[in-house]
């Protein structure tokens, strides 16, 4: 029985334990619909960070309105979560705009992040010691591996002045956090994205398109001291306009992107879209929370049964609790989440191909057997020769974990892959 498989069973079972409580039956049945589900992604930072510009550009409108924060609804209100639909790199989501104060209180912190299977944080070039991200970990279970957000590296293209090559210099110092505390124990992975400009690109509309392509046809020796600053190229009014749409970084982009052959307004925001690090985004949350959704919703159903549990206790659901403590903290699938980031982002590196192949195994690609072993789609195989090849791997993998030459961070690895391999030959996973 897999983590989602558990999850459901333990939420069925406390169903019948708080028949008789309404509040508690509601929120076990709303619950087990969730696990079906979109992913639901909270877009947290603190207040300046970009979190409404970045929820905007998810939902793909010029003004956001589910924002859950301080000067949207008021305390009493319910969250609104924006249905997303899958869009190029990205995958469906229900989305939550939510602006955290380091001095909000743990039961805030916890309101907004417990309704959540995800957490997108946004840091600010100085958040190297990410003291909200830590206090939305902490939330949840602090023994548990952060295997549920990953940090943005807000208003990247601040970072270098807004030249055109600020991603560049942005990517560096994202790549950097992923791999050093605080940051990278706290989360999957860091990617920086210009939140602003993903925005425009999300949104970019016909009258601005030409006026950026006007702008592109100004000669350069005439163009450039316009784009010095914003004041000077602020000046006029229809040129604010565009400014505080795109910024000067997004202004001279597209500039740039349009005398270098962009023609048409669909290709532009296509380019924008990838040059803001919006698409990098996208293909995060896919590999790190929508690829393994049944994983991340069933831990979020998880914690929040155990708070329900330790809200309301009584003697029948004692089983119930002590079922739950053994599943959250013997959950391998956390184990797999947890290797395969830190395989991506080079926390931990293996010699050769085998990291490649431990971030199969472990599921980083596919959850299904097949996808683990590298049986390709036109093969037909039966269990028994699945069974086989998992042996086989759980020979080679059992060998890499106790090889001395390796490091131990290495073979804590490889021990991590052994025991998804012994779940494939007992058909586990």
């Amino acid at each position: 029985m897999n983590l989602a498989e558990r999850a459901w069973s333990l939420l069925s079972r406390a169903q019948e334990v708080y028949a008789d409580n309404p509040r508690a039956s509601h929120w076990l049945r709303r619950h087990l619909a969730r696990l079906g589900e979109p992913v639901r992604v909270v877009v947290a930072g603190q207040e300046g960070a970009g979190t409404s510009t970045l929820a905007a550009a998810l939902a793909g409108e010029p003004g956001h309105s589910g924002h859950a924060g301080h000067s949207g609804h008021g305390r009493g209100a319910p969250p609104t979560w924006r249905h997303v639909r899958s869009v190029r790199t990205w995958p469906e989501l229900l989305v939550l705009d939510a602006r955290l104060r380091p001095q909000d209180p743990p039961a805030r912190v916890a309101e907004l992040i417990g309704e959540a299977d995800a957490v997108l944080y946004l840091l600010g070039r100085n958040d190297s010691e990410p003291v909200l991200l830590r206090a939305v970990h902490d939330q949840a279970v602090p023994r548990l591996a952060p295997v549920n957000a990953i940090a943005v590296l807000a208003r990247a293209d601040e970072l270098a002045g807004g030249r055109v090559d600020a991603l560049t210099s942005a990517r560096q110092v994202a790549r950097r956090w992923a791999r050093q505390a605080p940051v990278a124990e706290l989360c999957q992975d860091v990617v920086a994205v210009a939140g602003l400009l993903a925005l425009a690109a999300r949104t970019l509309r016909g009258d601005e398109f030409e006026l950026l392509a006007a702008l592109a046809a100004v000669p350069k020796a005439e163009l450039d001291p316009l784009l010095l600053s914003a004041d000077r190229f602020g000046a006029e009014p229809q040129r604010a306009e565009l400014l505080a749409r795109f910024g000067l970084f997004g202004i001279r982009l597209a500039t740039t992107l349009l005398r270098n052959g962009t023609r048409e307004p669909t290709a532009l925001a296509a380019e924008l879209c990838r040059r803001s690090g919006f698409d990098a985004l996208g293909e995060a949350v896919s590999a790190y929370f929508t690829a393994r959704a049944p994983v991340l919703k069933a831990r979020s159903a998880l914690l929040g049964l155990g708070v329900l549990l330790r809200r309301e206790p009584r003697p029948p659901a004692a089983p119930l609790a002590a079922e739950l403590e053994r599943t959250l903290t013997g959950a391998h699938e956390f184990a797999e989440l947890r290797l395969f980031s830190a395989l991506r982002t080079g926390r931990v590196s293996l010699p050769g191909d085998l990291g490649e192949e431990a971030a199969r195994l472990v599921g980083g690609y596919g959850e299904a057997p097949q996808v683990r072993l590298a049986v390709t789609a036109e093969e037909t195989v039966s269990e028994p020769d699945l069974r086989q090849a998992a042996a086989g791997a759980l020979r080679n993998w059992r060998a890499y974990a106790e090889n001395p030459v390796l490091s131990s961070s290495e073979r804590l690895a490889a021990a991590t892959v052994v025991r998804t391999c012994e779940g494939l030959v007992t058909g586990l996973l």
